[in-house]
């Protein structure tokens, strides 16, 4: 199948046109992962980690955005924000809260957390990814926006957001995650997040990245900052080769247990999800506060994807 051949079916699917009601979820995970959709594991054979951000940069560059790009807001993280709001804090006081969207690509989340009252920031590792994200900002928030995608509200969000008259900003930033440089264009280092939103970020990495991205999350987050995740793709085996690596136990090992990430998957095969709710370590320092089955998300991801909230453990 070409690029253009699986945005295409891509867009049909999250569309959902007559064409693509009656595909199957499994035959579409299986032609996510299969290897006439191997462009982004030839891109990242062999590379190392500190060749992470130029390749990224080099798919930019070149229009190969569509392998990745699902082409709307996350139906997830909409209702995430419109149904779980208490799990904010900072949501509820007088002061616009702070949210972080790393390797935010053109943009969507970013703007759906704007539309919902958060002062949203997007980074990203090229210049042509800010300049997309810019782009579509503009497009649905700027002045000249013509009422912008609707997708980015759930069934009563819209209404809600304009009865509340708060809209936060968006802005895109230039920058390696697990770099500092970058913070000070969100307002200054050291201030804390109150949300960041990983999907398809911490699949994308190394395996071998995946603890400095844990340490990083607690470092960006503010004290009582959420972390959310949008966990995928968990169908598909974490040995694999990727990007996008399975990340079936990955986030528990990461994040309860204080892992590598790496042997999450060891831990996910000998526990089942009641186990690991019930296996909390005594040193544990991050919390699961939240985690259910979205009710809507990507079609690539229906059946399989798990929303999970965390925060840090008072040390």
């Amino acid at each position: 199948m070409t690029i253009n051949g699986w945005q295409y079916l891509k867009t049909s699917i999250n569309t959902k046109t007559d064409s693509t009601k009656a595909i199957d979820h499994s035959l579409l995970q299986q032609l996510f992962t299969s290897t006439d959709m191997g462009r982004l594991t030839d891109v990242f054979q062999d590379k190392t980690r500190n060749d992470q951000s130029s390749s990224w940069t080099q798919l930019w560059n070149s229009n190969e955005e569509s392998l990745w790009d699902r082409g709307q807001p996350s139906p997830a993280l909409v209702d995430f924000l419109e149904q779980h709001s208490a799990y904010i804090p900072s949501l509820h006081s007088q002061r616009r809260p702070r949210a972080l969207i790393p390797a935010c690509g053109r943009g969507y989340d970013v703007v759906t957390f704007a539309l919902h009252g958060f002062d949203a920031y997007g980074l990203e590792v090229a210049q042509t990814a800010v300049n997309a994200g810019e782009e579509y900002a503009r497009s649905q928030m700027g002045a000249d926006a013509e009422g912008g995608d609707s997708r980015h509200f759930g069934k009563r969000g819209k209404k809600k957001a304009q009865a509340d008259g708060v809209v936060g900003q968006t802005k895109f930033v230039l920058g390696d995650f697990f770099a500092t440089d970058w913070e000070e264009g969100c307002g200054g280092s050291g201030k804390g997040f109150d949300v960041v939103y990983d999907y398809t970020f911490l699949c994308a990495l190394l395996p071998e990245m995946r603890a400095d991205w844990a340490r990083r999350m607690s470092e960006l987050l503010a004290p009582d900052g959420i972390l959310v995740c949008l966990e995928f793709p968990l169908y598909k085996d974490p040995a694999a080769q990727g990007p996008p690596y399975g990340m079936k136990g990955v986030y528990w090992d990461l994040l309860s247990k204080g892992g590598d990430g790496i042997d999450g998957q060891k831990h996910s095969q000998s526990h089942g999800e009641a186990d690991e709710v019930r296996y909390v370590p005594s040193d544990a320092t991050w919390e699961r506060i939240l985690y259910y089955k979205p009710e809507r998300t990507f079609k690539v991801g229906e059946g399989t994807d798990m929303l999970s909230v965390w925060r840090k453990m008072a040390s």
